[in-house]
């Protein structure tokens, strides 16, 4: 898939998630260095308030998210299944609402800026998808571990 030519990809056949944390709906563009992802914000939508909102810090796991569909894509090109990832850091993350109302659709953004393999480093957004606005914006670290079984091997008590 490339630019949005392209049915959109469900992100639940891209993430090692499990209903109800995998809070994105679908990949809309990707290419080898940008990912885009939209959510509708749903009643009841996970990590909701009273009243409905979803806080914006919440924004820092769809952008997470979107990373994780993106790794998920390259995996899937390659023939693997989707990698299991780490969020190992953030920089320079604002938040320029207070959060995101039922029914609000937005689109999430991943543009990968250094790292091949282990490491990498993302620059990421959330946006309306009506207006266009930036709702949410920062740097992603992440870590993507070659082999799964060998760190928890070294982790474990």
């Amino acid at each position: 898939m490339s630019g949005g030519g392209s049915s959109p990809i469900p992100v639940a056949d891209l993430l090692p998630h499990r209903a109800p944390m995998i809070l994105l709906d679908a990949v809309l563009e990707h290419t080898a260095d940008r990912t885009v992802c939209v959510v509708t914000i749903g009643d009841g939508a996970p990590f909701h308030e009273p009243g409905g909102l979803v806080p914006a810090w919440v924004g820092l796991e769809h952008m997470a998210q979107c990373v994780a569909a993106h790794a998920g894509l390259r995996a899937r090109a390659a023939g693997d299944p989707p990698p299991v990832g780490f969020l190992i850091g953030s920089r320079r993350v604002l938040f320029h609402a207070a959060g995101f109302a039922p029914g609000q659709a937005l689109t999430v953004t991943a543009k990968h800026l250094w790292g091949d393999s282990g490491l990498g480093s993302f620059a990421c957004s959330v946006h309306d998808a009506g207006t266009g606005a930036v709702l949410a914006e920062g740097t992603l670290s992440v870590y993507l571990p070659r082999d799964l079984d060998s760190l928890a091997a070294r982790t474990a008590p």
